[in-house]
């Protein structure tokens, strides 16, 4: 949700799932790594998993995919977390994460996007907020009356949950430990429209396809954990936005949290005040299951993609080459990290090189594809759309 705009011809691959494989393709290693996994000459099954039961049977284990499956996952990745990241943080620095736990969901109800649960004030509250690398501030709704409140959802992480979200409200004045941010504040961007009589600080942040938020800027705790086997509790005092209106469509409906490379970012604050070293990563597993690390600064043995830092607004990346199947370009271009958007965006030249074989070789994945391609329909923004059965119909 990258709050400057861009174009795109975004009608090819927004779905298509195989293009996302090629903007990351660089990082896959790292990915790897960072879910702690080696390579060996045999197979591993979880312990949950369809071969294990097979063998050993099925009872009393959690169904695949329900929601005792991933709180039993969770509860065994508390066990052992503490010592696994001891281990891969070499240099023994602290790495903090959410207090309510570290994980972190794909929710394609709402707005196809990466969630988590965050904790606010005294007394705490938690809100469900979207994680977007593509902007820097976080903000909740706060003190509003047409703030949605509730929603009841059948599905989660690519799982049936069946559950029902009753979304917080924040209120400075319900919180003990709020406080407003005056005009003069270093991270108050907008002085030039303080209100003299209220003297606090405004904000206004505008996303793509005409979407904002915009409020006034407040301070409170947001409780964190120690990411090792003592867990211990880090209450970080951090500005963020208390949002009276917004204009969103179906993401976000409960706040989002900024994670850019600008000062008024959680990262960056809490990298200012020595708390952790300047750097967070986030990672994402096949069944939308993920975790999120402030401070943590990899491991020395693995794969790394340097950043373009010539601007300093966004995650960007150079993509040096393209490839479809065997057909291989030397194409390059920059491309952002942005886990704001729900789909992958891809501009011309790369758009033509992949979509009509405009590179040589040709990569036309068109040709390529497996699936039968869904005929053109005026309703359907996207160009190249195809039966799958795996999660979703297309």
């Amino acid at each position: 949700m990258a709050s400057s705009s861009f174009s795109s011809r975004s009608s090819c691959t927004r779905k298509y799932v195989v293009t996302l494989l090629l903007v990351f393709s660089t990082n896959i290693q790292k990915i790897t790594n960072c879910n702690a996994f080696q390579t060996f000459g045999f197979e591993m099954h979880h312990r949950y998993s369809d071969q294990v039961k097979s063998i050993m049977g099925g009872d009393n284990l959690p169904e695949k995919g329900s929601l005792q499956y991933y709180t039993a996952m969770v509860h065994r990745d508390k066990v052992f977390r503490g010592r696994a990241l001891a281990e891969n943080n070499e240099d023994n620095s602290k790495l903090l994460t959410f207090s309510e736990g570290n994980q972190s969901f794909y929710l394609p109800l709402l707005g196809y996007l990466h969630y988590a649960y965050v904790t606010l004030g005294i007394p705490s509250l938690s809100f469900l907020v979207a994680l977007d690398t593509g902007s820097d501030l976080f903000w909740v709704p706060c003190d509003c009356t047409s703030c949605v409140r509730n929603l009841v959802t059948s599905y989660g992480a690519y799982v049936f949950l069946n559950f029902e979200l009753n979304f917080k409200i924040y209120s400075s004045n319900s919180s003990a430990t709020s406080k407003a941010v005056p005009c003069n504040n270093s991270l108050c961007e907008l002085q030039r429209e303080c209100s003299e009589s209220s003297g606090q600080c405004p904000y206004r942040v505008e996303y793509r396809e005409n979407t904002s938020s915009s409020g006034v800027l407040v301070e409170d705790v947001l409780h964190l954990i120690i990411e090792d086997h003592e867990q211990k509790d880090i209450d970080a005092r951090i500005t963020f936005g208390c949002q009276s209106n917004s204009v969103l469509s179906t993401g976000a409906p409960n706040g989002l949290f900024g994670l850019g490379m600008g000062n008024t970012s959680v990262p960056s604050i809490l990298s200012t005040k020595g708390l952790i070293a300047n750097s967070f990563s986030m990672c994402f597993g096949f069944d939308g299951v993920g975790r999120i690390n402030f401070g943590d600064k990899g491991s020395s043995d693995q794969d790394e993609t340097p950043f373009n830092l010539t601007q300093r607004t966004h995650y960007e990346v150079s993509v040096t080459k393209l490839s479809v199947g065997r057909n291989l370009s030397d194409l390059r271009f920059s491309a952002i990290f942005d886990s704001g958007s729900s789909v992958t965006h891809l501009n011309d030249p790369a758009y033509t090189a992949i979509c009509e074989g405009a590179c040589r070789p040709v990569l036309k994945f068109d040709a390529q594809a497996l699936h039968k391609r869904i005929p053109s329909d005026p309703g359907n923004p996207f160009e190249y759309c195809y039966e799958l059965n795996y999660f979703y119909q297309t």
